[in-house]
């Protein structure tokens, strides 16, 4: 590149930020900040009747938490429709365009009857109709139209398998295309990358640019298809696809850039779990896989669980803190900070961790229930072999702890074949009674958080509930 690049992403206001959008809004973030570059904000907000500010409003929220950052204000479409009107009428002038009254009935028939390919077979290109017979259609020419694709290295279409598409709606309205190359080349944009579903427009784009004898873009790069595990197209009716309910979830937005940078992408050296700062540095779109890309939840669980690990302890609880339903909740957390922040891969996890310390009585699993107390070996044992360990117990530590339930799995019946204590199952019941639960952090740290008091309290409450 002889200037630095100038790159956009356009969004709608017509819903929210679809993790297939922040991808390809992240990929030009990245080229841009690489190069030295602009990245730009457009807003397509044409479509009047779908725009809402609100939806925006919630679009921008989403790339700021992201950390993608604009250059200058946002171009609203809206502002430049006299723009593509212009545009229109220069190819209206040039021979480029004609008006056409066919309905979409019409050209369906003729399609049906003809037996080729459906589309519009050039009706009315010679019939001479003047405005307000219906839409504008761009008068297609014979040849190729070819450009050079980042990802996909050379393209190449056939212009006869382009049928003469609409410029203007029959309202006056400009379609999608029309709008989007007059904007680019009014924007210097230099760079266009965006996802694998726009390569068939691609041709049409460089078409009107090329008849207006406007500046094209120096190359495109088409983004690989976001898909699910069963491979289809990531859907809104299908897939969880909002920035926003993830980061609603408790995904850190370091983890959200991380993994979708690494979607159809990898590092050179393998490290996969980096700051952006790194990756920008790394990132060359002449690496990305043109193939579909997995959105692996999976994955994207084991990014966030790294990067939660990562954080240092005081911005764990603060990050955890919104997650949390009081002040109560956030001193529970912060007595156990550090084996909480270990143990989760979610933000909203946090509070089922230690929701036992600032509830009066724990919130009951009824499966580990099930499993442990009752189906389980020997529990009322345990938890009168427990007691009386505890109570006895000088101090409140969680070694001393740890010491007592040892001492009481050998009571209860939970021993090796030397006689030490089995400890893989034993101390499960004083977990279920205390807790409520069968997972959770160290048991020997929970109960030292717990108290005495309370903990002597849930192994009666325990003790009565199996007996009745």
């Amino acid at each position: 590149m002889t200037s630095p690049p100038v790159v956009r992403f356009a969004p709608s206001p017509t819903g929210y930020l679809h993790v297939g959008g922040a991808h390809s809004a992240l990929a030009n973030w990245m080229f841009a900040r690489r190069h030295g570059g602009r990245f730009l904000l457009r807003i397509e907000d044409t479509d009047t009747e779908r725009n809402r500010p609100d939806l925006l409003d919630g679009v921008l929220d989403m790339l700021r938490w992201l950390g993608l950052d604009w250059d200058g204000e946002p171009v609203h479409q809206s502002d430049c429709v006299g723009d593509h009107r212009a545009a229109a009428d220069a190819l209206l002038a040039s021979g480029d365009a004609y008006w056409c009254d066919c309905s979409p009935e019409q050209v369906q028939a003729r399609a049906k009857e003809r037996g080729g390919p459906p589309g519009y077979d050039g009706h009315c290109r010679d019939r001479g109709l003047a405005e307000g017979a219906g839409p504008l259609r761009f008068r297609v020419p014979p040849g190729t139209t070819a450009w050079t694709d980042l990802v996909r290295g050379e393209v190449s279409f056939d212009n006869a398998t382009i049928e003469d598409f609409v410029l203007l709606r029959s309202n006056g309205t400009p379609m999608f295309l029309l709008a989007n190359a007059v904007d680019d080349a009014a924007m210097g944009v230099t760079h266009v990358i965006r996802g694998e579903d726009h390569v068939n427009g691609t041709p049409k784009y460089l078409l009107i640019l090329r008849a207006l004898g406007r500046t094209e873009p120096t190359a495109f790069a088409h983004m690989p298809l976001l898909v699910n595990e069963s491979r289809k197209k990531l859907s809104k009716r299908r897939d969880d696809v909002s920035v926003a309910s993830y980061r609603d979830e408790g995904f850190l937005p370091e983890a959200m850039v991380n993994y979708l940078s690494l979607l159809g992408w990898g590092p050179p050296d393998g490290v996969e779990v980096r700051p952006i700062a790194e990756i920008v540095d790394l990132y060359d779109l002449a690496d990305v896989n043109p193939s579909p890309a997995f959105f692996d939840r999976k994955k994207l669980l084991h990014v966030n669980g790294e990067w939660i690990r990562g954080l240092a302890l005081d911005d764990f609880l603060a990050r955890a803190r919104p997650f949390l339903p009081g002040d109560d909740a956030a001193a529970a957390l912060a007595a156990l900070g550090p084996l909480v922040q270990e143990r989760v891969r979610l933000l909203s996890e946090v509070a089922d961790m230690v929701d036992f310390l600032w509830m009066d009585e724990p919130p009951v699993d009824d499966a580990a229930w099930d499993k442990v107390m009752v189906r389980g070996k020997a529990a009322p044992e345990m938890l009168d072999a427990s007691t009386a360990e505890l109570t006895a117990l000088e101090g409140w530590t969680a070694d001393g702890i740890s010491a007592a339930v040892e001492r009481a799995a050998i009571t209860a019946g939970f021993t090796k074949p030397d006689g030490s204590p089995q400890m893989a199952k034993a101390p499960a019941p004083v977990r279920v009674a205390t807790t409520g639960r069968s997972v959770g952090p160290p048991l020997w740290e929970s109960l030292a958080a717990l108290g005495r008091d309370r903990t002597l309290a849930r192994l009666a409450a325990a003790r009565v509930r199996l007996a009745g």
